[in-house]
């Protein structure tokens, strides 16, 4: 079951060499957002100024304490760190039962969050955070484990419904009922034989399995670079097309 009550979790260490350091550090004026991007740009006032960008929230779903750090069911926080770490956020406020840092992802802010309520009322945590940000929908971003996806296998969608998750299931609940916001699902695989999805999910990654998830988390710091900067389609279509981390290796 996916919403077995268990979370992290450790820094991933991650090579910050992505092909997207080029964009953030280029001139504003340089930055193009595509088309129907989802993000909010800028609006000019009458008085010819602008207003500030809503920020992005981005969420992790996972389980607090040193008892499940570095398990399956915790990938979704260590998503956000691998976020943090590459893009100098530091996560040590609590706000809304939520460990959380604001940053910028080139000029855009965003918000990342690690809810502490346990997987099964990450709701209470998130619910609160979009209401008091006053974040649309469509610029929360949860991500979390998926065990019907190949492991480390990466899938971002625009919306949907919980699909058995019960990290899921209670934020979609807090949020009115509203499942149009995206998520980035991170592959967890299947359970080997007859072992049960609880115990599966409790159980840590073995050298080669964290290598294959450390390229993962690499693409999805690129994939929410792109998202938060051009849009959703750009980074749907970067982070859905397949990839293998045999690519470590060249």
């Amino acid at each position: 079951m996916h919403g077995f009550s268990v979370a992290t979790s450790g820094v991933a260490r991650l090579p910050l060499t992505s092909p997207l350091r080029s964009c953030l550090r280029a001139p504003a004026r340089m930055r193009i957002l595509s088309a129907g991007s989802s993000i909010a740009t800028s609006a000019t006032d009458v008085d010819g100024g602008t207003h500030k960008k809503l920020p992005w929230l981005i969420v992790g779903l996972g389980n607090p304490g040193k008892l499940y750090q570095g398990t399956r069911h915790n990938v979704g926080f260590e998503m956000i760190d691998a976020i943090a770490e590459a893009e100098g956020i530091s996560l040590s406020k609590m706000q809304f039962k939520a460990l959380f840092g604001k940053g910028q992802i080139g000029d855009v802010p965003i918000i990342l969050a690690k809810p502490q309520t346990f997987m099964n009322a990450s709701g209470e945590s998130v619910g609160p955070l979009v209401s008091y940000y006053k974040i649309p929908p469509n610029q929360v971003l949860l991500t979390y484990d998926d065990l019907d996806l190949p492991f480390a296998k990466l899938r971002l969608l625009p919306k949907g419904g919980h699909g058995g998750h019960n990290g899921m299931r209670s934020v979609i609940k807090h949020l009115k009922e509203n499942r149009d916001f995206p998520r980035l699902r991170i592959g967890i695989g299947r359970p080997p034989g007859k072992m049960d999805s609880a115990n599966f999910v409790l159980r840590q990654f073995n050298r080669q399995e964290r290598e294959e998830l450390d390229f993962a988390f690499q693409r999805g710091v690129d994939a929410v670079r792109l998202l938060v900067l051009e849009g959703f389609n750009k980074s749907a279509t970067f982070v859905n097309t397949s990839q293998s981390s045999q690519l470590l290796n060249k």
